[in-house]
């Protein structure tokens, strides 16, 4: 392997489960608020403006609608646990977004947008999905707390995600959502990446745009990985090759954004840094990219795979997309969902539910 892009040594010994939780949703807060600059940008636009990132390039870097959202479906899931409907979904949907008087719409991507003017108008769940961009990669983004709430059991947090999908999302983009939180699921307990790829893969139909998108970035990964001339920038270009429809405009496809994510991850072997810095290099939807990426990583490793400097910028989300979500941190709703945290069953749902209802009621922001 190249020096430039060396192999990741293996942990000491298996990070405990309650710090991969940390770890899986810092590291989606970290990856968001890394790749948030690069949205949008090809990587030619990126080596134009900084060279290549390697760090926060903001002097006061923020999480977009990629942490809040994680937040938000992360606190419903602590209320319910397994016994998470549609109905909860839908109604949290009314109650902490659709039906607020927040002015302008402030963030957010296109499938949130259709929903929530769905929602407005009275149509209900499943219809509420029945807008144009429901194959997009919103669902995944907020995916993560659900493997994290389901570890070691990525067809429950499949199951789990396809729920709170039903409201915004369908086809691939449920497909999409699934992938990332069996992924994560399986990250939780795993030691390699591999385990994490098969567990992506075993809840998505196999002839789905998900699951083709998926392989053929992890293969030209593994490839990569193989090959010992190749530099981190053949590897980013080498896996965005592989699944990134050349010349469409919306770069918030689930099948493109997941197959990205985990293709970075499956580059860096799933060493934290080079998953999420490989991930907002690609450019795209880099803010999603990296989001995931930093989820699956900082699930296999924990949170102290991830460089202080880093952690140390995250602090509570600001509301900036979702005014009902300021004040949460993300380390908070990882206590609330790992196991033994409140909601790891159906039993603890309960008592989940009163610590997110007490922490509305603290913050002046109230759940209803």
């Amino acid at each position: 392997m190249n020096p430039e892009h060396p192999p990741s040594p293996p942990p000491e010994r298996p990070a405990p489960v309650r710090d991969r939780a940390r770890g899986a949703l810092l590291g989606l807060a970290v990856g968001d608020a890394l790749g948030a600059p690069a949205e949008n940008m090809k990587p030619s636009q990126i080596r134009c403006r900084w060279g290549r990132i390697e760090g926060f390039v903001e002097d006061d870097p923020a999480g977009t609608d990629d942490t809040e959202y994680a937040i938000f479906s992360g606190l419903l899931l602590a209320a319910h646990g397994s016994a998470l409907t549609v109905a909860d979904v839908e109604a949290a949907w009314h109650q902490w977004i659709a039906d607020r008087d927040e002015g302008p719409f402030r963030g957010a991507g296109f499938s949130e947008r259709g929903t929530l003017e769905n929602l407005r108008r009275g149509l209900a769940a499943p219809i509420s999905a029945q807008h144009r961009h429901a194959w997009s990669d919103g669902l995944a983004m907020r995916a993560a707390p659900f493997g994290v709430f389901a570890a070691g059991r990525p067809a429950e947090a499949a199951r789990l995600v396809a729920i709170d999908g039903t409201v915004s999302h369908d086809g691939e983009g449920i497909h999409g959502g699934r992938a990332v939180a069996a992924g994560v699921a399986a990250a939780m307990v795993a030691d390699s990446p591999n385990a994490v790829i098969a567990a992506a893969l075993s809840v998505v139909p196999e002839d789905s745009w998900t699951a083709r998108s998926l392989r053929r970035a992890v293969g030209a990964a593994q490839r990569c990985r193989h090959d010992p001339e190749i530099t981190r920038l053949g590897t980013e270009r080498a896996v965005r090759s592989a699944v990134v429809v050349g010349g469409y405009p919306w770069t918030d496809l689930a099948p493109e954004a997941v197959g990205l994510a985990f293709g970075a991850f499956a580059a860096a072997g799933g060493d934290f840094s080079g998953s999420v810095l490989t991930a907002v290099n690609m450019g795209r939807d880099a803010d999603t990219t990296a989001a995931v990426a930093g989820a699956l990583a900082g699930a296999l490793h924990g949170a102290d795979a991830i460089p202080e400097a880093w952690s140390a910028a995250i602090g509570p989300a600001r509301g900036s997309c979702l005014p009902s979500m300021a004040g949460y941190h993300v380390l908070d709703v990882a206590a609330l969902l790992a196991p033994g945290g409140g909601a790891a069953d159906g039993t603890g749902a309960g008592a989940a539910a009163n610590a997110v209802s007490g922490a509305h009621a603290a913050s002046g922001v109230g759940a209803g």
